[in-house]
């Protein structure tokens, strides 16, 4: 998942149990639940958790790019060889924000309201727009790079080029002197 710098991660999750007997999945047994570990793109860990086998996961990372979210089941040890089934529900940046939950704890009127909400979409445009800048910038970086590397190995070419045939032209003509047929 690609995300902007400072995104606000919000996460759905429900697992389920597989039932042989019906051939379906029942809701999950108290047993059930997840290890929940996410990490951002230096590879540092941003969340790890167990967490129940239905709820709500939120973190916030400070870092752009693209995050890992690993899911682990702590019941395999209770039911070996069954199978789970788990829904997920990402949200990234706003769209993470439960605006109703938001609006009855601040005590908010519904223009209030619709103006936070107003304001924290021209956030994340903000925000969007500094991390292309950023992705504009590491790309132009190295396709600067890339041109300056092509350039140089043009120029050894060249170099290696004329330097092989300075030598052959200096021993074909050493070669027919030594043969005196020049």
């Amino acid at each position: 998942m690609i995300c902007t710098k400072s995104a606000i991660f919000a996460v759905n999750y429900k697992v389920e149990l597989f039932d042989p007997k019906s051939g379906g999945f029942m809701p999950s047994s108290p047993g059930i639940g997840m290890h929940v570990e996410a990490r951002d793109p230096d590879d540092k860990t941003i969340l790890s958790r167990v967490y129940s086998s239905e709820g709500r996961i939120s973190f916030t990372s400070h870092t752009p790019g693209e995050h890992i979210i690993c899911l682990y089941s702590n019941s395999s040890k209770w039911f070996s060889g069954s199978q789970l089934r788990v829904h997920l529900d990402i949200q990234v940046g706003e769209h993470a924000i439960d605006y109703a939950n938001v609006a009855q704890r601040e005590k908010l009127s519904e223009l209030q309201l619709r103006v936070r909400q107003l304001l924290d979409q021209v956030e994340q445009i903000t925000k969007e727009q500094n991390y292309q800048r950023y992705r504009e910038e590491r790309f132009r970086q190295t396709s600067e790079s890339t041109n300056q590397r092509v350039l140089w190995w043009s120029i050894t070419q060249t170099c290696i080029l004329l330097v092989m045939g300075a030598w052959q032209m200096r021993h074909l003509k050493s070669f027919f002197e030594a043969k005196k047929l020049v």
